[in-house]
């Protein structure tokens, strides 16, 4: 476990060539239009991500692609995406981590969206699906929270108390879907979506979604 635990925290390290830190979700739109203005507000935000939005849709996502190779779920995984941003975003972060697992670790595994990608490499590696899902989870927020701390601006006190109280729902979560499939996909998170819709027209732009 200690192994997984490590292998993990490079996989989804922020120095994993990913460039995750280009990318908002739409938080910057939610931010410049004044919805998120302070840190409880964006804690309810990733909070609102995680339990019905798109980050419990990843965490679907790599589930199945954990137990199958069907190439349906990238296919899906690219359908799901509720804007052109958010697709480039985990179609490029995928690419990217697809080609950084070959030249590592040998898997040839195509050109898989980011959840697909972070599950079918798991899945090879031997890995915990549980503790993947976790783990991946917590990547997501301690990205999202550091876009935060650069756009409200939050302290860094304040992004690590963020980070902090949602650790226990990465943790749920992961426990909740492990062993997930297609079927269990869904997201209402519908202001999220809207914001990353209208990131595309935003006039003046610091991250690429």
């Amino acid at each position: 476990m200690t192994t997984d635990i490590l292998t993990l925290s490079q996989l989804l390290s922020p120095s994993f060539p990913v460039g995750a830190f280009a990318y908002s979700h739409g938080l910057e739109t939610a931010i410049d239009s004044g919805q998120l203005a302070t840190a409880q507000q964006v804690n309810d935000w990733l909070h609102s991500l995680l339990t019905h939005g798109s980050a419990h849709a990843d965490a679907v996502l790599l589930n199945a692609a954990f137990y199958s190779d069907d190439p349906s779920i990238d296919a899906t995984a690219r359908a799901f995406a509720a804007s052109a941003e958010r697709l480039m975003e985990t179609d490029l972060q995928g690419a990217a981590f697809c080609d950084t697992v070959q030249a590592v670790w040998g898997f040839d595994l195509g050109r898989l969206c980011y959840p697909v990608a972070v599950g079918r490499t798991a899945a090879l590696l031997d890995l915990d699906a549980e503790l993947t899902t976790a783990m991946y989870l917590q990547a997501f927020v301690g990205n999202l929270t550091a876009a935060a701390m650069r756009l409200v601006p939050l302290g860094q006190v304040q992004g690590q108390f963020i980070q902090t109280q949602l650790k226990p729902l990465c943790a749920e979560t992961a426990v909740q879907l492990k062993g997930a499939t297609l079927d269990d996909l869904h997201s209402s998170a519908w202001m999220s979506d809207i914001a990353a819709q209208q990131h595309e027209t935003l006039y003046s732009r610091v991250f690429r979604s």
